[in-house]
């Protein structure tokens, strides 16, 4: 079977993506107090100008929709200039439906929750959980999907980057042409780099050109303190071990005037201009937010270690967008004042270092 109609233009993404799940039970005890339109607005103001959500992250759909509705959002931006990704086929912890007629159903969902006539990007989620066919099938239903102008591009997520790899290969084999996007988690970080040694290559040999690093801080371990706990408590997977290791790394980090959350950004939001350079694949970094505060350091960082690319270089999308979507390119010297404190973690980190968190 031939590739994908050459008509169909590859997805543009901003290099940085606000993540729906900081709207959710799992990371906010209350999620329904946040001031989502303003932390949009604000998002938006600075070129992250591309939301990552779930049904699965109730209710941030609901909230996003709401806000997404909000005259300051709607009264400086048409629904053209952002980007809304979104997934089918988790519906709980431990359930989930893969069934094309659920897979239109959740999508409908989608639309009517978010407030919109189409969806940018949506996701099978976490296709770990179910069997390889029932993948597959699934991504079949979106591409019907997009055809019908219910959604423009079609991806699958989850952690385990061989079964990412093995699902795209077995789309491009069954439908002929390969997957738009594929996203990840917790998979190019301080701790963790093997998208980077592994995943990024793999999927490109699958056809895939767009990837998504969700989880840069590994669902907020690489921070100082705890893991994030929401309505539904303490749901990360990390072992009291590695928990450990970190804590002593965080601090070690302050003793040398550095907080851990920075420096694992820094380290994989460059690692994520790198991969994409190397590969020739656009690489984009999906961060959950729940605060002003969040945007904001978020936003200090990526202007810390990325920087714009030159003038020439620019997408046209990105010349609309502005902002951080024209950071493309390594700040060298933070990258090389960085690298001392990244060994030092990953030393302390020992061997906790590359470990796979669905052990």
């Amino acid at each position: 079977m031939s590739e994908s109609n050459p008509l169909h233009p590859t997805l543009t993404l901003p290099p940085i993506i606000l993540g729906g799940s900081g709207f959710s039970d799992q990371s906010h005890p209350n999620p329904q107090t946040l001031p989502v339109a303003t932390i949009i607005r604000r998002a938006f103001d600075e070129g992250i100008l591309a939301i990552d959500t779930s049904p699965y992250y109730h209710p941030s759909e609901h909230l996003l929709g709401t806000a997404l509705s909000d005259p300051q959002i709607t009264t400086r931006y048409a629904r053209s200039d952002y980007i809304l990704m979104t997934k089918v086929g988790r519906l709980s912890t431990s359930a989930f439906d893969y069934s094309p007629t659920w897979v239109r159903q959740s999508v409908h969902n989608s639309l009517e929750r978010l407030h919109t006539t189409y969806l940018d990007v949506v996701f099978c989620h976490d296709v770990e959980f179910v069997s390889e066919h029932e993948a597959v099938e699934a991504v079949g239903v979106l591409f019907d999907l997009r055809r019908q102008g219910y959604i423009k591009y079609v991806g699958i997520s989850g952690y385990p980057l061989e079964t990412l790899v093995s699902v795209a290969h077995a789309v491009r084999h069954v439908y002929g042409q390969p997957l738009d996007v594929v996203q990840t988690w917790a998979q190019l970080t301080l701790q963790n780099t093997k998208l980077e040694r592994y995943g990024i290559p793999a999927l490109r040999e699958a056809g895939v050109s767009v990837v998504c690093n969700s989880s840069p801080l590994a669902s907020g371990l690489l921070r100082a303190g705890k893991v994030p706990c929401g309505r539904l408590g303490d749901w990360h997977p990390a072992p009291e071990g590695l928990r450990s290791a970190v804590s002593i790394a965080s601090g070690w980090l302050e003793c040398q005037g550095f907080g851990l959350a920075g420096l694992a950004l820094r380290f994989s939001l460059a690692k994520a201009v790198r991969a994409a350079d190397r590969y020739a694949v656009s690489v984009s970094t999906v961060l959950g937010v729940s605060s002003l505060k969040d945007v904001e350091e978020d936003v200090e960082v990526a202007r810390d270690i990325l920087r714009d690319l030159d003038a020439g270089l620019v997408y046209k999308r990105m010349e609309v967008m502005g902002g951080l979507s024209r950071l493309r390119r390594v700040n060298e010297e933070v990258e090389c004042r960085d690298l001392r404190l990244c060994y030092g973690v990953r030393n302390i980190l020992g061997e906790w270092a590359e470990y796979d968190l669905q052990k």
